[in-house]
């Protein structure tokens, strides 16, 4: 099994470094106060750094916008994923806890200011790709039985049937879901310019050793870019 990152999103997204952290045989059962506390920490940060125009004016969300309009998505319906965790921060919610690997990857979103998701491998088909929609593929958003097809053109995650995220980072699907019986994961975290090389590195170094501390397991991690573009599972 691999994860791939197809030539013709680097050639869309100049500077794009997707991070990749493999974890197999964790322990995601149970909760950490800890990981809780942090996000709450980093939440109240945001409320007093951020209001919505300084939000959506600030280049990492830029970046998001601008590439969510590239292939027609409007950033107002469809919002990235960190921007939306930055919005709930700053409209004064609380954010749910799930599980403690989507904590994690939740608390390193907030802090880094860069999306971040990920799937259950056992569940995946087999190649994981980024890569843009040929048009019709099919997708059950997360917390849905309604299926869904792509949009031409539209930036998607897929396995060798079906969509896993939508819209790049947008929506997660029912289909990959982590829950707490979940053993091995493929975590991802996306920067576009002016998210560079060094930085990447710095957060899939954080994520890999929080992924070890509080849920074990075997961590593995790369970041890949147009030089290198695809990692073994």
């Amino acid at each position: 099994m691999k994860f791939r990152v197809l030539p013709e999103i680097f050639e869309a997204f100049p500077g794009l470094r997707v991070g990749s952290v493999i974890a197999k045989g964790i322990n995601n059962r149970g909760a950490s106060p800890v990981i809780r506390h942090s996000i709450q920490r980093t939440q109240e940060g945001i409320r007093f750094r951020f209001n919505h125009e300084s939000l959506t004016n600030h280049p990492k969300i830029q970046s998001w916008r601008n590439a969510f309009v590239s292939f027609g998505a409007k950033p107002k319906k469809h919002r990235s994923s960190v921007e939306n965790l930055y919005t709930t921060a700053v409209d004064g919610k609380e954010l749910r806890s799930i599980n403690k690997i989507v904590d994690i990857y939740n608390y390193v979103c907030l802090k880094y200011m860069v999306p971040v998701g990920g799937d259950d491998l056992a569940k995946v088909d087999g190649d994981i790709v980024l890569r843009f929609a040929q048009g019709g593929e099919v997708f059950t958003p997360l917390g849905s039985d309604e299926v869904q097809t792509a949009r031409k053109g539209e930036v998607i995650y897929a396995d060798q049937n079906e969509i896993l995220c939508r819209r790049w980072n947008w929506r997660e699907s029912e289909k990959t879901k982590m829950t707490e019986q979940t053993q091995d994961v493929l975590l991802v975290s996306e920067g576009l310019p002016p998210v560079g090389r060094e930085e990447m590195e710095k957060i899939v170094e954080d994520l890999s050793q929080l992924v070890e501390k509080y849920c074990g397991g075997k961590v593995t991690s790369t970041v890949l870019s147009s030089e290198e573009s695809e990692c073994d599972i």
